[in-house]
């Protein structure tokens, strides 16, 4: 018997993979198949060869996910990166509809009820967590419906692990807004979301805008509804 093959054979029966072997003895995956039909292993033998294939297969297998999820990662980066260019200056009608379509998720619309009766005073007010939104909403006070400076007013709404000081300036360069237009702090969540979120998923707290103008209320819940008509209007 060849001596290489001779050494190919103890390994194998020692429960060696081909793999193993060939980089070992430099022979091809081939030949070592030709050379192993019908030879018959231990348990051990195959018990190990079994385990090495299966680690050998598991470790392939974190390898091409890792390299598909940075592949992934790479695509995602690119199309919003390519998004992000087809979205120009916003025009004063973009500002107007952006406006009013997030009072419409997530401004104040419920009316002002006392003993299931309707008030007349409705003030304007928009929370949110996401300072972003809350500089275009402030735009759409501003620029669109002409809000003075001084009658826009904010609360924040933060936990027990903020520092009121600290968010109290982020929000103030945020919005612009003066400290004398701040209210009072809130400690806190409100009861529909206690215990449902984890502390610290909102890490600036939430801060609320508003202005006691019911005029204002009314003409944006109007435009609201004429967003609603517009929208469901299907041109077949």
């Amino acid at each position: 018997m060849r001596l290489d093959r001779e050494k190919a054979l103890k390994l194998r029966l020692n429960g060696k993979s081909y793999n193993e072997i060939h980089v070992a003895l430099g022979i091809p995956k081939s030949t070592l198949a030709t050379w192993f039909t019908g030879l018959e292993l231990s348990s051990k033998a195959r018990e190990r060869i079994h385990k090495r294939v299966g680690a050998g297969s598991f470790k392939a297998l974190l390898k091409r996910n890792k390299n598909q999820t940075s592949l992934a990662i790479q695509r995602s980066r690119a199309i919003r990166k390519a998004a992000s260019t087809e979205v120009t200056r916003l025009s004063q009608r973009d500002l107007f509809v952006s406006g009013v379509n997030l009072y419409w998720a997530e401004g104040y619309k419920r009316p002002i009820l006392k003993n299931g009766i309707e008030r007349t005073y409705h003030p304007v007010r928009f929370s949110n967590s996401d300072p972003d939104l809350i500089k275009i909403f402030l735009r759409f006070l501003r620029e669109i419906c002409k809000i003075d400076e001084n009658r826009i007013t904010a609360e924040i709404r933060i936990y027990q692990h903020h520092n009121p000081t600290v968010l109290m300036d982020f929000w103030m360069k945020v919005t612009g807004i003066k400290q004398k237009n701040f209210g009072k702090i809130y400690y806190g969540v409100s009861k529909s979301s206690q215990h449902k979120r984890p502390f610290n998923i909102l890490p600036y707290g939430t801060i609320q805008i508003s202005v006691n103008d019911t005029k204002l209320y009314h003409k944006i819940m109007g435009w609201i509804d004429g967003l609603k008509i517009h929208a469901a209007m299907v041109q077949w």
